[in-house]
């Protein structure tokens, strides 16, 4: 396709404001700084450039030379330590948890529970979705009905987590007593001993581990887990080793009622978790991780409850999803931006934003806002695999690609929503597409219950080996991007 003259003339126009504005140090300030400075030292003679050197005096001098290097030692001694990913893992579930959409409609249209109405929403909802026939369940949930109990949710946390761990000690040759920071996060299941101690008890870690669970976040306590184990890792020795490991429990979540508002997730959830192993070395790592931003407003009683879980008319607990989540989402991804965007966005951005900005409070409303192209700051997108809805806002809110977003919709379609550990999923398609360069920065969008918008920011400093990533796509990537048809 050929672009048009004018079309192409605005991004050349376009490309020469960005670079005048965010390469304005080196394009306009140095040089003239440099040129003033030649002139000063071309009228002067040798002589008096030597007798204005004599004329200094040594506390000139000592804080001329020792200020700067003392200010930049406490500098560097009080800032936070860098931390690093070393390596990520997913698992990918055994074939038995495989779930086509024919045997899950069949199994929908045997359940006792569902009237014709709520089997003809789920089906509606499910061709909405954008999910595939390659998704995961756990085998209790393919019984009719759904076999759901403390076990069978202990099994599938156990399946999920060991699977990742298994394969991301493998990739990085990691003894697990060599671990000192363990974070699991899991929203709906949380046994007695806990999944930080099942971990323990599996991989035999030290007894001075720092192990730390976080419950009830939602899809978006991926985020808080790695910003849980940054913060211990800064008061950790140099080098230290942090786990995170993010999963959900779709068993437990599995709701046998009626109510459509809570029929949904069941639609959409499907089985996964990923290992993540952090450290404060940057030896041996492939990311770094630059920024974390959080939003909640959960202060708000429509944010608050437009993810709710709750008992329904007949005392059957599900999750209830308000028909304003993707507005919700919206709006908390909005907050989130302004602040992460004050931290990433190229000066050329921030002008921009801040000329509509100025000329809406001036001209009113008659002015549309500018929206900042996060493209100028990010090579690579993503965005929870909540639901298509989901995706396409953020796609419409950022004004990104089909491209940008097709990390997240081809996550969903292959494996569902995964809550937390989706993003990792995403990542893990990137570099099975071989995307990923050094230097490249990446941005995790994460949303949770609450409600919350929580953001990431990764920068690629080692460019991936033929073998690294890409695991749980090992079997499919050849066969994506597939094309999914949009369902009014």
């Amino acid at each position: 396709m050929v672009s048009s003259p004018a079309l192409g003339s605005k991004h050349w126009l376009k490309a020469l404001y960005q670079l005048d504005v965010n390469k304005f140090l080196v394009v306009v300030v140095v040089p003239v700084t440099a040129a003033v400075a030649l002139r000063k030292a071309v009228q002067l003679s040798p002589d008096e450039l030597l007798s204005r050197l004599h004329g200094l005096r040594q506390v000139h001098v000592f804080l001329g030379v020792f200020l700067p290097l003392a200010l930049a030692t406490l500098y560097l001694m009080c800032r936070p330590r860098s931390v690093y990913l070393v390596d990520y893992a997913c698992c990918r579930p055994k074939p038995n948890c495989r779930v086509s959409m024919a045997s899950f409609t069949e199994n929908l249209r045997c359940m006792p529970y569902l009237d014709d109405g709520a089997f003809r929403f789920i089906i509606r909802m499910l061709q909405r979705s954008g999910l595939g026939d390659q998704t995961y369940l756990h085998p209790s949930l393919h019984h009719i009905p759904p076999r759901c109990c403390l076990s069978s949710s202990r099994d599938e946390a156990e399946q999920v987590i060991f699977a990742a761990m298994d394969d991301l000690l493998a990739k990085t040759s990691v003894a697990p007593g060599d671990i000192d920071i363990l974070v699991t996060n899991c929203s709906a299941f949380n046994p007695t001993p806990s999944l930080a101690d099942i971990i323990v008890n599996r991989y035999k870690l030290r007894d001075d581990v720092r192990s730390v669970h976080v419950s009830g976040m939602g899809c978006s306590a991926g985020v808080i887990a790695l910003e849980v184990a940054r913060n211990l890792l800064q008061a950790a020795a140099q080098g230290a080793r942090a786990l995170v490991v993010s999963t959900e429990t779709t068993s437990l979540i599995n709701y046998t009622g009626k109510n459509r508002a809570m029929l949904l997730p069941a639609a959409l959830f499907r089985m996964g978790a990923a290992a993540v192993l952090l450290s404060t070395s940057r030896s041996g790592s492939r990311f770094r991780l630059t920024h974390i931003v959080r939003t909640l407003t959960a202060a708000e009683d429509r944010a608050y409850r437009c993810a709710y879980q709750e008992e329904d008319e007949e005392g059957q607990t599900g999750v209830n999803l308000s028909k304003d989540l993707v507005a919700i989402a919206g709006e908390t991804l909005k907050a989130n931006i302004v602040a992460i965007g004050s931290v990433v966005l190229p000066p050329s951005e921030k002008l921009l934003f801040a000329l509509s900005l100025v000329a809406r409070k001036v001209l009113g409303r008659m002015i549309k806002l500018y929206v900042p192209d996060f493209r100028t700051a990010f090579e690579h997108f993503c965005i929870h695999a909540g639901g298509r809805a989901v995706v396409d806002a953020v796609q419409s809110s950022l004004g990104l690609s089909d491209e940008n977003v097709e990390p997240s919709r081809m996550t969903l379609h292959r494996f569902g929503n995964t809550s937390s550990s989706s993003l990792w999923y995403e990542l893990a398609y990137i570099e099975a597409k071989r995307r990923t360069r050094k230097g490249d920065r990446l941005w995790m969008v994460g949303f949770g219950s609450g409600f919350k918008c929580n953001s990431a920011v990764w920068e690629c400093i080692r460019s991936p080996s033929d073998t690294t990533g890409g695991a749980p796509w090992a079997d499919s990537i050849h066969q994506y991007p597939v094309k999914i048809l949009k369902v009014g």
